[in-house]
């Protein structure tokens, strides 16, 4: 091949890289001034479970101030169902510009180890952004007709002969259904389990009676626990949650080497958000977060939580290994995909 034939190949090469190139950024026209002028209309988070839940109560303010930092409206989209699925395929199917995106929490990379056939991969099609927040444990909660008044008291009742009492859980394989599957392990119980549609309506069949027992956030009980509507019976984590003093952790409640943290919370976007968007949404969350006014929020409305906002570096690693030791979990008790 001749000197001029290899120039006009590699010509012919490089317009070729180009037009496809361009063919991409045709397929979503925002993309190709997103760089500099990112974000130039109103943001969508969506959020996976039902309204009045932890994670709602979180990210509504947060949403407020990222909006103030970014200069244009943030705004939740409520996606509920099929523990978080639903949402995490729309957003999987999303532009990767920057304005669709999924505050989530620990069952989204729980669900690879319950539904065999999700049409997205938690590890390979979603960008991360931060994690928002760390949980520190759950609070066993049971209404206030359940006549137990300790930990152990309500392993006896469960224990005793043809009495059934429920637990309620936002859905299939999230941190609470965990948990509570954890719990009748160690305790020896055999409470059975009744899924919802989310965190507020699980906690609503608790208050109404329909449900007996909960493991959940304490941020979303803590009231219903101050109006005695719900007693609290133990707390989940290391130590005593300070906002609950008088109650004992699992292991001073008698159930030796269990301790569970809880779920986190945290952004992500579809596969292939540039660097450049990724860091303009860290940069507004950390700032956030970093507000009197959004501390003040979480401390009173998401107790059981500790402020993060780690890299999207810190928060990748944190999902691939939650995906595998979720997964060793999810065996232990006797969970299989379907």
């Amino acid at each position: 091949m001749s000197t001029s034939d290899h120039t006009n190949l590699k010509r012919r090469l490089v317009i070729k890289s180009v037009g496809a190139a361009l063919t991409g950024v045709a397929a979503y026209p925002e993309i190709s001034s997103a760089q500099s002028s990112y974000p130039n209309k109103p943001i969508r988070i969506v959020i996976p479970f039902a309204a009045g839940g932890t994670l709602d109560v979180a990210v509504r303010p947060l949403s407020l101030q990222m909006s103030t930092i970014l200069g244009q409206t943030v705004y939740l989209d409520n996606r509920p169902g099929a523990n978080g699925v639903i949402a995490a395929e729309y957003v999987a199917n999303s532009p990767p510009d920057g304005y669709t995106l999924i505050a989530t929490s620990a069952s989204f990379v729980l669900n690879p180890s319950i539904y065999k056939n999700l049409k997205y991969d938690v590890l390979q099609d979603f960008t991360p952004i931060s994690a928002l927040m760390q949980g520190v444990g759950f609070v066993v909660i049971v209404n206030s007709a359940v006549p137990a008044n300790s930990l152990q008291e309500l392993i006896a009742l469960g224990k005793k002969s043809g009495n059934t009492l429920t637990y309620s859980s936002p859905g299939v394989g999230n941190t609470i259904h965990i948990a509570s599957e954890l719990f009748n392990q160690k305790a020896g119980t055999d409470f059975l389990h009744v899924p919802y549609k989310g965190s507020a309506p699980s906690l609503n069949a608790i208050l109404s009676g329909e449900a007996q027992i909960g493991i959940m956030p304490p941020g979303i009980v803590m009231q219903f626990i101050r109006t005695g509507q719900l007693k609290a019976l133990a707390f989940t984590g290391k130590k005593r949650l300070p906002d609950l003093p008088d109650v004992p952790t699992m292991a001073e409640a008698g159930v030796s080497d269990f301790v569970f943290e809880g779920t986190w919370m945290g952004m992500l976007g579809p596969k292939g958000l540039s660097p450049t968007i990724v860091n303009r949404l860290y940069q507004a969350i950390t700032k956030s977060i970093q507000q009197p006014a959004l501390r003040q929020s979480w401390a009173s409305g998401v107790s059981g939580y500790v402020a993060d906002g780690s890299s999207p570096t810190e928060f990748a690693k944190q999902l691939k290994d939650d995906v595998r030791r979720y997964s060793e979990i999810m065996k232990k008790i006797n969970i299989q995909p379907s």
